[in-house]
């Protein structure tokens, strides 16, 4: 199965170690960043202003240039 986060990283040909060295340079660790790579916050629905995976997704959709709600779940 492809996460949200792979399939727009394939729309902008971008590799896993790239997204993980630019999710690194944001201050995310690796686990937290192949976490988010691989989608396992989509199944994370109580998001508030002050949770460590909505930081983390805001980081996450600025290395891939889109508005954080499209990495929300629905």
């Amino acid at each position: 199965m492809v996460s949200t986060i792979q399939q727009l990283a394939k729309d902008i040909n971008m590799s896993y170690d790239e997204f993980i060295g630019e999710m690194r340079k944001r201050g995310c660790s690796e686990p937290t960043a192949s976490k988010i790579w691989r989608g396992e916050y989509e199944e994370y629905h109580e998001f508030n202003e002050n949770d460590l995976y909505l930081s983390n997704l805001r980081k996450a959709a600025d290395v891939l240039k889109v508005t954080t709600s499209r990495l929300l779940p629905k």
